[in-house]
């Protein structure tokens, strides 16, 4: 009898102790391992047994439950331990064809199998007691069943609880960081043996993870075969999801050309929110993210940057780029000498991989799981990654001076340069863009002003090209039409179209530049910084052009008239008209005076009081830093300033702003063809226009929600010089309610 209690308490029934559920099924057939853990104690005496006492049925009852946790336990460690999922290359496709349809419904965990390992420590632990009950029982000359029950006492607090996590495991289908989470509420009990335990259990598990930290940290590597660590890899559904957004499907294009490690960078992982524990804080899943994608990087850069830092160790003398071209254009045609491995090493050296290995060794060893040891390990290594980072972007791809490069083109601290694109290109602009062949008459221009004011020492300008996206115009006798959802279309383009003999030259607005950007700055300079950079580039073009164009509209009246002047002073009949007409156009020119007085201090207060100041910011956060991830940081700050700085996030002041400066493109079309077309009444309708939308400006600038706010420091100084003799502040009181008076203008003969 105490025998087979004995064999019992090791999962094995027989006449005595029965399994109901095998005696149901099969009369006494055991149980595969495959077969579902049971929810409810299946193990019991047989009913037929007259010869024991009620109150030792009762004791031998409650004794036999832990030889049906033992066996469930068993089992579970059993098949989660089984390594036979994993397929011979030998075996015949039809057979490996069958496996997998029975597999589909039991998927593998590294963490179950971890969490096995300690149960079958556990359970060692159990059997030895067992054996040890049994040498105690055959020792003794009066077997009693208090010997089994005083050994086997302390396991009524250890292994009901496991039994009840393996089932709780089993029924929701838990791995990887639920079961990490499962396992750490658990923990929390008043039980030092049960917790004990637990923790071993959840040290199993820890182990699995710290694998896949060094794998990831160390070699850049995803070690998830079953989809169970907290960085996952971007699902295709996602990507497909993602492809019907127009940003992601140009965002995709543009990678298609680069390296896997950009796409990686960019798109290829994430952190998967369902694996990650709880007591892993989100900034620290991102600190671990970054890491291993840097890694990826320094451990894999672009055979064409190999190339280069190559030939960067050379002096290549300056006027030999033709020499380098040969030698480039050889180097993708034939394999190179070079030892890819070898610039890997001095990107990311083998001392630094070492230490950062050695770190998460000293966690992985721990008994225990500090929360704070983990977070300072992984924000060291992050620190290291991120130094490794920024040496490789901000010294070795010259960072600073491509910073430097976006701020003369895109933000058009090349004056000169523009000047004369926009004087070369003035009389192309005055006619409605050709679709099919705009971009190519823009080119023209656009290389005509480089000749004139680009050197042979900026090695940046061959990075950018002129484009004019498709904007779709249709040409019309009368006016010419703008779609409502335009590429790079910042204001309200259909405020101006009311008259009929208008014709709106507004798709040049669709001008943008473009940035040839190498690897690895373009884990830096992405698609969503460079569309920044293109639109603040066409919001100073625009009011380049229309200080340009109020220039030379005075410019050029101003030639006409002292032609006319010079013509008529000795006609005596002529002269008292001349000097009447030039008398009628003074009111005409003060508010040429007014238009030019506003777009040069705000073209002012744009490039001196926000570009130049933000960027001496930048300049000084570049020189102080050494972390790549704080360098994206500050240069995000720095956009974000430009753009809320020039109100380009404002709708209401973009589309006043866009308004002034078509009107004052009209004004001065109107003025320059006034000898062919007279239209008073359209100038009129200007200066009232003008004049409604330069005092709603002001208005708006000054309310307290905007000068009051530290969004835009200097704005201060750029009401300061519009209202510097309160012109503005009398002239703006009621002006939206009240019509003002219009000029008169004399008719012209």
């Amino acid at each position: 009898m105490l025998h087979e209690l004995l064999l019992a308490l090791l999962g094995y029934t027989g006449d005595l102790i029965i399994d109901e559920r095998e005696h149901q099924k099969s009369l006494g057939i055991q149980l595969s391992p495959d077969a579902p853990i049971s929810e409810e104690c299946t193990f019991k005496l047989a009913p037929d047994l007259s010869f024991i006492e009620p109150s030792e049925r009762d004791v031998i009852e409650r004794i036999i439950t832990l030889g049906f946790y033992y066996r469930e336990l068993d089992r579970f460690a059993t098949k989660s331990r089984n390594l036979s999922w994993i397929r011979s290359a030998n075996e015949s496709p039809l057979s490996r064809t069958s496996e997998l349809s029975k597999g589909k419904k039991e998927k593998q965990s590294l963490y179950r199998r971890a969490i096995a390992n300690g149960i079958v420590e556990v359970l060692s632990v159990y059997r030895s007691a067992v054996l040890h009950i049994e040498q105690k029982l055959l020792s003794d000359a009066m077997p009693i069943l208090s010997t089994v029950t005083q050994g086997l006492n302390k396991f009524f607090v250890l292994l009901p609880p496991l039994y009840e996590l393996i089932l709780e495991i089993e029924r929701e289908g838990i791995c990887g960081g639920r079961l990490l989470n499962l396992l750490q509420k658990r923990c929390h009990c008043g039980v030092p043996e049960l917790q004990t335990c637990i923790q071993r259990l959840r040290w199993h598990g820890h182990q699995v993870m710290y694998n896949q930290l060094v794998s990831w940290m160390v070699y850049g590597i995803l070690h998830d075969q079953h989809g169970e660590f907290f960085i996952s890899r971007q699902e295709d559904r996602d990507t497909e999801h993602d492809l019907s957004h127009p940003d992601m499907l140009e965002k995709l294009a543009h990678l298609s050309t680069n390296d896997a490690s950009l796409t990686d960078w960019h798109l290829g992982f994430h952190i998967s929110l369902d694996m990650l524990p709880e007591y892993i804080p989100l900034r620290v899943a991102e600190s671990v993210l970054f890491s291993g994608k840097a890694v990826r990087v320094l451990r894999n850069p672009s055979p064409a940057f190999r190339f280069q830092d190559a030939l960067s160790h050379q002096q290549i003398p300056r006027g030999s780029q033709r020499i380098q071209g040969i030698a480039e254009h050889c180097f993708f045609q034939k394999e190179p000498s070079l030892d890819t491995n070898l610039i890997g090493e001095e990107l990311f050296p083998q001392s630094e991989a070492d230490k950062i290995e050695a770190m998460l060794q000293d966690l992985k060893e721990s008994s225990e799981f500090h929360k704070r040891s983990f977070e300072y390990a992984v924000d060291s290594i992050r620190t290291i990654a991120a130094s490794h980072l920024w040496q490789l972007v901000v010294v070795r791809a010259d960072l600073n001076g491509h910073l430097k490069a976006l701020k003369d083109y895109f933000l058009l601290a090349k004056g000169d340069f523009f000047q004369g694109f926009l004087e070369e290109s003035r009389q192309l602009m005055r006619l409605p863009p050709r679709q099919s062949t705009a971009e190519a008459d823009l080119m023209v221009s656009f290389q005509l002003a480089a000749i004139k004011n680009i050197g042979d020492e900026d090695k940046y300008f061959s990075r950018v090209s002129l484009r004019m996206p498709s904007f779709g115009i249709k040409v019309k006798s009368s006016q010419v039409e703008l779609p409502k959802a335009k590429a790079y279309n910042d204001g309200d383009i259909g405020a101006l179209s009311d008259s009929s003999s208008e014709t709106s030259l507004d798709g040049w607005d669709g001008i943008a530049l473009e940035y040839s950007v190498d690897w690895p700055l373009e884990l830096f300079f992405t698609q969503e910084v460079l569309s920044k950079y293109c639109r603040i580039f066409q919001y100073l073009l625009r009011l380049k052009r229309t200080q340009m164009e109020l220039e030379k509209s005075w410019a050029s009246v101003m030639h006409q008239d002292h032609t006319d002047f010079a013509k008529h002073r000795n006609d005596r009949v002529n002269c008292p008209i001349s000097q009447q007409r030039r008398q009628g156009f003074r009111p005409m020119w003060r508010v040429r005076e007014h238009m030019a007085f506003l777009i040069r201090n705000l073209q002012f207060y744009i490039q001196v009081d926000v570009i130049e100041s933000q960027w001496n910011v930048l300049q000084a956060h570049i020189q102080d830093s050494h972390d790549f991830t704080e360098l994206v940081g500050f240069h995000q700050e720095y956009l974000s300033a430009l753009i809320s700085q020039s109100f380009l996030d404002i709708g209401s002041v973009s589309r006043i702003l866009d308004g002034i400066m078509k009107i004052c493109l009209r004004f001065c079309w109107n003025i320059e063809n006034q000898e062919s077309s007279t239209n008073t009444v359209e100038l009129e309708h200007i200066t009232e226009e003008f004049n409604k939308k330069s005092n709603s400006l002001y208005t708006i600038l000054r309310s307290s929600r905007l000068a009051g706010s530290q969004r835009a420091p200097f704005l201060r100084r750029f009401l300061l010089r519009l209202n510097f003799n309160s012109f503005f502040e009398a002239t703006a009181r009621g002006v939206l309610n009240v019509v003002r008076p219009r000029p008169t203008l004399p008719v012209l003969h």
